[in-house]
């Protein structure tokens, strides 16, 4: 090639680049040519034109804080005129409610429930589920930072503690059938006639772990630890409900995949997460503990005094380890004393001078002791309580406001007891007092 040629080209090229060049900076330029007041005016109009676009509006499940409490799940439909339908699963009442929102422009661009609606109640101080959240409540939101979307979603972050929460198109099925999340919420915590015990079994396509279960229904949360020696995972996970089952956060990890969508299959009120090569985890029930203990010797004779309390009025009655069973016995109690008496504790004094005996105590009536023998079952890992006397009348038949009750804590095929590896608030250790033949599980402290 001659060399005037190879100018004429090498020129060409150097032609070529300097047009794009200049293409690619007046790109940039335009990129860059608007104010932060104009961006976030783009951004507030992008949001205002998704919050519009689905038919069927937004449903977002609402995990506040799922170190500690579950999912609600809420349902919203935005107007032109600055309202919005909203419904949420909170409680019983899954009606839709109309109220006002604004898009605001601040550091970022929000959208922000301006007027009180479903959404609210998460974010209400005065309304909380347990003591511990006294004066915090549910740890919700009303305001939610708009990041922009993906796959379809609207992404937020919460403005009182950044966690994201994300916006997906919803159906009109979403809205029809909101009212079976409560009944899914019954399935959860689990029928009177369902067995005692629960357990997370999980496969990771090679080898089975197995965890033990327990729900807490006012905070919607579950924790689970494994039972086996030399294995110490746990997964502590939010629950939020569905018509057809369950979806946790954070999810179960198993095999490396997160397993967050469980089925509830009503059969055997099992509720199972399948992903792929053999991964699974099922929540199911059992008959039997899943690890026996020897800590029910603590109350044989011979042993030193032992002091193990339940409180209606303090923590022991929020015990995720409580049975469905236990408080409906509780309930029968009340519902049998007179107008403005009540159950206040139930306490197991074990080898006192007196000997040991179930004491229960009530607001504005006289207290009963009921004094018991203690037996052992070595080989199942249990004792057994016989009935001594009544107040040390041994002629005195068992009041019958406590029958029902009692009966339990006198089972004849046995009492397991077990010290839990959780505290309720304070530093004393917690033990778990649990019918060998029924649902009947009751927690307490041990106070000395």
């Amino acid at each position: 090639m001659k060399i005037k040629h190879l100018y004429k080209y090498l020129f060409a090229a150097l032609l070529v680049l300097h047009l794009s060049s200049c293409n690619d900076n007046t790109d940039a330029e335009q990129k860059f040519d608007q104010t932060p007041t104009e961006r976030l005016n783009a951004q507030k109009g992008e949001l205002n034109d998704l919050l519009l676009s689905s038919e069927f509006g937004w449903k977002a499940v609402y995990f506040t804080d799922n170190t500690v409490l579950g999912g609600y799940t809420h349902l919203f439909k935005f107007a032109k005129d600055g309202t919005v339908q909203m419904a949420s699963d909170f409680d019983s009442d899954t009606k839709t409610y109309k109220s006002e929102y604004e898009i605001q422009l601040g550091s970022t661009v929000s959208v922000v429930f301006t007027t009180k609606n479903r959404i609210h109640l998460l974010s209400d101080s005065n309304s909380y589920p347990i003591p511990s959240l006294e004066a915090e409540g549910y740890l919700g939101d009303f305001q939610f930072l708009y990041y922009g979307q993906e796959n379809g979603d609207i992404v937020f972050k919460t403005n009182r503690n950044n966690r994201e929460l994300r916006f997906v198109k919803a159906t009109a099925e979403d809205w029809t059938d909101l009212s079976e999340n409560l009944i899914m919420e019954q399935n959860v915590i689990g029928g009177e006639d369902r067995p005692l015990f629960r357990l997370l079994e999980t496969n990771d396509g090679t080898a089975i772990h197995k965890f033990d279960f327990s729900f807490t229904a006012a905070t919607r949360f579950a924790e689970s630890n494994s039972i086996e020696t030399g294995y110490s995972v746990s997964y502590n996970m939010g629950v939020g409900y569905t018509p057809t089952g369950i979806v946790v956060s954070p999810a179960v990890e198993v095999g490396g995949q997160k397993l967050t969508n469980f089925t509830y299959s009503d059969t055997d009120g099992s509720f199972t997460a399948t992903g792929t090569n053999g991964v699974s985890a099922v929540i199911k029930y059992t008959d039997k503990p899943l690890a026996l203990t020897d800590d029910y010797k603590l109350l044989l004779p011979g042993q030193p005094l032992g002091w193990f309390g339940f409180f209606i009025d303090d923590y022991t009655v929020e015990a995720p380890t409580n049975s469905p069973l236990f408080y409906a016995e509780i309930e029968k109690i009340n519902a049998a004393l007179p107008e403005g008496q009540s159950i206040s504790t139930i306490e197991i004094y074990s080898n006192s001078r007196i000997g040991t005996f179930i004491y229960y105590s009530f607001v504005r009536r006289a207290p009963l002791q009921h004094f018991v023998t203690v037996e052992e079952d070595e080989a199942g890992k249990k004792m057994v309580l016989k009935h001594k006397s009544w107040n040390g009348n041994t002629t005195v038949a068992t009041p019958a406001i406590l029958a029902s009750f009692d009966k339990y804590l006198m089972d004849p095929e046995g009492i397991y007891v077990k010290k839990e590896n959780f505290r309720l608030v304070y530093s004393e250790p917690v033990y778990t007092f649990t019918s060998a033949s029924s649902p009947f599980r009751m927690t307490t402290w041990k106070l000395n």
